[in-house]
């Protein structure tokens, strides 16, 4: 059974998951859906969803990043297999409520396999994920990291907008009836492979590489540090 501290982390990732697609989903469809400010609203919410309840989860709310982070043996295999669980049911529920808001069903959207959306979605992942390994292997504080996230997933959306609706994660992609295998599933896992362990094989330190993180995984370097320190005050 599942403990509060377990329950906490995949409704976290649930709900991290479904904002943003709900997010994405409403700017994406209204007057203003221009590529800028569908990436500033999912920016934002990524990363205000990484401030609230980040340091519960780690603050994935996508299965092309929890995977990224498998690979770079940052995730348990167990751990996971139940958050891409929990995000994927997250924008599928994300996508129920827009359409009972709006009263209207999605016509499926991204067609079929096309090179340059597979590449700008691989792109934009890359570059997305790559900031986010960042704040993972530095250990930057829960604010900064939050910033750090939002202000890479912007980026990376506006990156790959040019040659797609920039998803960048395969949930949204569910949530946004773009379930496309060849580009906006297989582009974003591409791109998190690429982006999270270019920063680890490159730029992570020598004793933060191959560690698997425990539940809000990167505590900060401040922590650590004033840990230690009382830690040796109460052996004196």
């Amino acid at each position: 059974m599942f403990g509060k501290r377990k329950s906490a982390m995949l409704v976290a990732e649930f709900l991290g998951t479904g904002a943003l697609t709900l997010l994405i989903l409403t700017v994406q469809r209204s007057t203003i859906g221009v590529p800028f400010f569908v990436a500033a609203a999912a920016g934002l919410v990524f990363a205000m969803m990484v401030l609230t309840v980040g340091a519960v989860s780690g603050g994935y709310f996508n299965p092309a990043l929890t995977l990224g982070l498998w690979t770079a043996r940052r995730v348990s295999t167990a751990r996971a297999v139940v958050y891409i669980a929990a995000q994927m049911l997250g924008a599928w529920a994300a996508y129920y409520l827009y359409t009972y808001f709006v009263k209207t069903s999605l016509q499926p959207v991204g067609g079929h396999y096309t090179g340059r959306i597979l590449v700008a979605e691989t792109v934009g992942t890359a570059l997305f994920t790559f900031g986010f390994a960042s704040a993972v292997y530095q250990a930057y504080t829960w604010s900064t990291r939050a910033f750090v996230a939002g202000l890479s997933l912007m980026l990376g959306t506006i990156a790959a907008s040019s040659a797609s609706i920039g998803l960048l994660n395969p949930a949204v992609a569910l949530g946004a009836r773009a379930w496309v295998w060849g580009t906006y599933v297989l582009g974003p896992v591409l791109g998190a492979i690429i982006g999270v362990n270019l920063y680890a094989l490159l730029f992570a330190g020598p004793e933060t590489v191959g560690r698997v993180a425990t539940a809000g995984a990167a505590a900060p370097v401040a922590t650590r540090k004033t840990s230690a320190k009382r830690g040796k005050n109460s052996k004196k």
